[in-house]
């Protein structure tokens, strides 16, 4: 029941709004573009992967430089930052390191008795990622497809 991660549409609508949508027109553009990219992914599926290095490698020099907003000096935010930040890439999912993350803020701050600083959608959101049922790793291992 994992399906796709909201990562990519969350990223879309971030983008529109910051070109500066206002409407409903630019998730409708999207979603036809989305659509339309079913039929054509059989085409990007011919370009080789290491082809996109070079994208992915500015996305990764843009999401860096909001790395300098965080608070270093506190534990509790910065071992967060620095394991979403590590785990997107080794484990191969940017939701996987997303759910690490919010795992690690929300037991940091509940352990070192900072609880007013945690919502109650972090409570739920470590739950849910927490379950074994809710992430595909543990659905990759229970099915004996998991490898290293």
């Amino acid at each position: 029941m994992c399906g796709l991660p909201p990562v990519t549409s969350y990223v879309e609508s971030a983008a529109g709004v910051a070109a500066g949508a206002r409407t409903g027109l630019s998730a409708i553009v999207v979603a036809a573009l989305f659509l339309a990219a079913i039929f054509l992914s059989p085409l990007a599926g011919m370009i080789p992967s290491y082809a996109t290095a070079g994208a992915l490698i500015y996305v990764a020099f843009v999401m860096m430089s909001s790395m300098q907003h965080v608070d270093w000096k506190d534990f509790t935010n910065g071992a967060p930052a620095a394991i979403t930040a590590l785990m997107m890439p080794l484990t191969f999912s940017i939701a996987n390191g997303i759910a690490l993350g919010f795992i690690t803020y929300t037991v940091l701050k509940v352990a070192t008795g900072k609880t007013k600083d945690v919502f109650h959608f972090n409570v739920l959101a470590q739950r849910h990622f927490s379950s074994p049922s809710s992430c595909s790793l543990a659905n990759q291992k229970s099915s004996g497809n998991f490898s290293l």
